[in-house]
């Protein structure tokens, strides 16, 4: 196993910062990687704490009277300057939960009021997004919205598009355009499930 020795702070970001780890590789030769992380400190990191605390959530929700609608945004993102589909998400923020700030977050993005359902903890606890290059990760939260969409509460960074979505128009989003892929493995269960949340029961 690899043997961490120096973890240096190469940015001061308000949502993201870069570190830069040292040590030595399994074979004791040196070890250079750079890590990504919504941690504020060395200390926070989650090489250092241990803990697996859900940076962010993402909201796999239906929408309609019978529930045969999926709540999708479609969002620009510098990283690709492109835009892409994915679910309602946002970043937990000090003193919620995550089930909070997913409530809290689709009413940002969307206008809508999002009602969650109960699930098992192995459903909702927090996974690692991209571990190849970061130690975030999110929590997922399941439900139904109601409601009709609006911008007005969006922030002025995000540029969103709300889409909901049937199957046939899913089925279009992946094979056509851009999708996260925790977005995309949940579309192929509601693409291919009459009950998208069968899972859960």
């Amino acid at each position: 196993m690899a043997q961490i020795e120096k973890i240096t702070k190469q940015t001061d970001n308000r949502f993201v910062n870069l570190y830069h780890v040292e040590g030595k590789n399994r074979v004791g030769k040196p070890l250079h990687y750079y890590v990504a992380s919504r941690a504020k400190t060395i200390e926070q990191m989650k090489l250092k704490t241990k803990v697996n605390r859900p940076d962010g959530v993402i909201i796999y929700s239906l929408y309609g009277e019978n529930h045969d609608k999926v709540i999708l945004v479609r969002q620009y993102r510098v990283t690709i300057d492109d835009y892409i589909y994915e679910f309602p998400a946002g970043l937990v923020e000090k003193g919620e939960n995550y089930r909070e700030a997913a409530v809290r977050e689709m009413h940002e993005e969307t206008g809508l009021t999002f009602h969650p359902l109960e699930a098992e903890e192995c459903f909702e606890k927090p996974y690692f997004t991209t571990i190849g290059m970061t130690d975030e990760s999110c929590a997922s939260v399941y439900g139904y919205a109601t409601g009709t969409i609006s911008r007005k509460y969006m922030e002025e960074s995000e540029e969103i598009e709300v889409v909901l979505a049937d199957r046939t128009e899913v089925a279009r989003i992946l094979w056509e355009e851009n999708v996260a892929i925790m977005c995309a493995y949940q579309l192929m269960h509601f693409l291919k499930n009459e009950d998208p949340f069968y899972f859960l029961k």
